[in-house]
């Protein structure tokens, strides 16, 4: 029997150490948030993609009362950016979320979300950058392969 460990390089900041791009995915990010259609949890999520040509695309979280059919705001961005700009590279993805008017603490991606980023990493072949935004701290990791080492490919 052989054993497998996985590990993850994640990287703490505060937002003051962030470089300007970096601070502007942000804050867009957040803005996107406070556009979510979340009647039925009241969280919102706000994500902003930086496309390799300098596009950003923004999405947020849109809730449906059929919960299946409802999608994240890191899928919408996503999504609308690949839709968009097909043959264009995505850099880097911010993700915020708030909850009563407050933002959260840092979110991560829900799995659905982490095999999207991960296909759009093996169809650009290139890692992409995400941004988790904490009120207290950001989360920086290089490569989404780190939030899915064992994602679904053949």
């Amino acid at each position: 029997m052989k054993e497998l460990i996985i590990t993850s390089k994640v990287t703490i900041a505060p937002y003051t150490e962030l470089c300007e791009e970096e601070k502007k995915l942000i804050d867009l990010a957040k803005n996107a948030s406070k556009g979510a259609y979340a009647p039925y949890s009241q969280f919102k999520v706000g994500s902003a993609v930086l496309l390799e040509n300098g596009e950003i695309i923004t999405g947020n979280n849109q809730e449906n009362i059929a919960y299946p059919s409802g999608m994240c705001a890191e899928r919408v961005a996503l999504f609308y950016a690949n839709a968009k700009f097909p043959d264009i590279k995505i850099k880097t993805i911010a993700i915020a979320a708030c909850f009563d008017g407050e933002y959260t603490e840092r979110i991560s991606p829900c799995g659905s979300c982490r095999q999207v980023l991960q296909e759009a990493e093996n169809r650009y072949k290139s890692p992409i950058r995400v941004l988790l935004y904490g009120r207290n701290e950001m989360y920086i990791v290089e490569s989404a392969k780190d939030f899915l080492p064992l994602n679904f490919s053949f």
